[in-house]
């Protein structure tokens, strides 16, 4: 997680963001990866990264946007408790901002896989992207990677991934609707559904809301966050 974020403290009381157990090695492990909270308008993304050991019983584990929040919830207890290892990465507003969505979600994947706690031989991602090997630390950055379009629904090391990174972000936005209180963020988790929207008009955004995103800021504001060029109005007009 990125130093100075705002409940940094509260997130360092609690569950390690990373942990390891029954393994050794790592050259040949592949690591899968997700990330949760690309689409919304508040609050990170954060990413996880998992390496499945050769034996392991998580019944139902699929991708987990197809899972209930309780099913979620069972099963990243139990992922924590099998995984050769797991690890976190997380991404703030200010910084999704400042390099965009895309970018701050491979950031994202690259904090995670590179906090793993057995060196990966390969990472497996979600998606058509891989990460930029500028992201990736050290001998990380020439471990080979694969883009798996339905990585969540076709790999097991990806679907894992993809419960931890909802799950913890979940847990995030309702302690951030306890500090921001107003916007509904334990209910949409940040998505930009009516209600939220709703209240970013009444409240005015706060700190934990993407500048950039559209719906966030009046579009002459959003484009000047951007740092793109705001086109006058005629007169009269």
């Amino acid at each position: 997680m990125t130093a100075g974020s705002p409940i940094a403290d509260d997130m360092r009381a609690g569950p390690a963001a990373s942990s390891v157990s029954g393994a050794s090695g790592g050259s040949g492990f592949l690591a899968g990866l997700d990330e949760a909270g690309r689409g919304c308008l508040a609050g990170p993304v954060v990413a996880a990264a998992v390496i499945l050991p050769a034996s392991y019983d998580l019944p139902g584990l699929t991708d987990s946007k197809k899972l209930t929040p309780k099913k979620r919830a069972g099963l990243a207890v139990m992922i924590k408790a099998q995984a050769a290892s797991w690890s976190l990465g997380v991404i703030w507003p200010l910084e999704i901002d400042r390099i965009n969505i895309l970018q701050a979600s491979l950031l994202a994947m690259a904090r995670a896989a590179a906090r793993l706690k057995l060196p990966p031989g390969a990472l497996r991602i979600d998606g058509n992207k891989t990460i930029p090997r500028r992201y990736l630390p050290g001998i990380l950055a020439d471990v080979p990677q694969e883009a798996l379009v339905g990585g969540d629904l076709l790999d097991p090391r990806v679907s894992a991934a993809s419960i931890l990174a909802k799950t913890f972000r979940d847990h995030l936005m309702e302690k951030l609707d306890r500090r921001y209180p107003g916007y509904g963020f334990a209910v949409h988790k940040g998505y930009g559904v009516a209600e939220h929207l709703a209240a970013i008009k009444a409240n005015g955004p706060c700190r934990m809301h993407r500048m950039t995103f559209r719906g966030v800021l009046p579009e002459d504001e959003r484009l000047a966050a951007k740092g793109l060029p705001v086109q006058g109005r005629l007169p009269g007009l």
